[in-house]
């Protein structure tokens, strides 16, 4: 929609500065053509907009030059005030920052796009992490990002699963990613994924550090996680389930007589696979691997020889 692009690419050049007309078409995905005719219709409509001719040249707006975020739609100022999470900016230090900034948004809003934006902040609340949880305590994580916003190396003692247990890194940081109420920090050189959680110490160098050209931060999480699930489900098992029962990642390889369905599906290991089918009680049964099985069949027999006896007493 034309008007909608016109406010684009007034607020992209009150935010970046200059922009030739290439960059502002391929930000907004139209042609070179169409951002002249929108350049010449803002320039039309009073918008202080100026081009400088050559190499280093571009579009930019006159100094000082701001505008009233008039130009949001209903649904884009619902979606602004739902991306606020106030629990991870707070986390981050910003919890003040981020109250103040909403303020100012909502008061360049025109009214009839702060009642929906006042609608969504009073029925909508955004709580990352899972129920059985416990919160996972990261008190280096507002130093950590002040590493990342400015580009300090740091010197950590960090906690792994694998022996040595604690070990010293050294740690360039591109980027934080919340996962799950977990927060990780993607560091070089690798780069590598660090839970924040489990850094012990942390010393800031004062080292600055050059991020990697091109680096995408979203892309690398995506691909980090591909290869995480790639890895953590390396086993397999055949299982039977009851009508209406689904697993994720299962391929089917029937459906059986009543409408049980026969599917296979990939397992991290026995005893994780264990705790997991056990707690599907008979909506499944498992028919490979063999010890897989065997485990399952030995705790259900432990389970009726306990719970059968109801006069039975451990202390006896």
């Amino acid at each position: 929609m034309k008007s909608s692009r016109l406010v684009s690419i007034l607020l992209l050049l009150q935010t970046r500065g200059r922009m030739t007309a290439t960059q502002l078409a391929e930000e907004l995905e139209v042609s070179v053509r169409t951002v002249y005719r929108d350049v010449e219709a803002l320039g039309a409509a009073g918008v202080p907009l100026y081009g400088d001719a050559g190499h280093a040249g571009g579009y930019r707006l006159l100094d000082g030059y701001r505008t009233r975020l008039t130009g949001l739609t209903a649904d884009e100022a619902e979606a602004l005030f739902l991306a606020g999470a106030p629990g991870p900016a707070a986390e981050l230090g910003l919890g003040a920052i981020l109250a103040a900034a909403q303020l100012k948004v909502r008061a360049a809003l025109p009214p009839e796009l702060r009642a929906h934006a006042d609608r969504v902040s009073g029925r909508f609340h955004l709580d990352a992490p899972g129920w059985y949880a416990d919160a996972e305590e990261a008190p280096f994580l507002p130093q950590v990002a002040d590493a990342v916003w400015n580009g300090r190396v740091l010197d950590v003692l960090y906690r792994r699963w694998a022996e040595p247990t604690d070990v010293e890194r050294r740690l360039e940081p591109y980027g934080l990613v919340l996962k799950a109420g977990r927060w990780y920090v993607v560091a070089g050189p690798g780069p590598r994924t660090f839970r924040v959680d489990q850094i012990l110490r942390l010393a800031a160098t004062g080292e600055e550090f050059t991020r990697p050209d091109g680096f995408d931060l979203a892309a690398y999480w995506t691909a980090y996680q591909r290869d995480f699930h790639d890895r953590l489900y390396r086993a397999e098992a055949l299982v039977r389930l009851a009508p209406g029962v689904t697993l994720p990642r299962a391929v089917v390889v029937r459906t059986e007589e009543g409408g049980r369905t026969l599917v296979r599906v990939p397992v991290e290991s026995v005893e994780r696979a264990h705790g997991e089918f056990l707690r599907m009680g008979t909506s499944v049964e498992v028919l490979e691997p063999p010890e897989l099985r065997a485990r399952l069949a030995s705790t259900v027999a432990e389970l009726a020889e306990r719970y059968g006896n109801p006069a039975r007493n451990d202390g006896d």
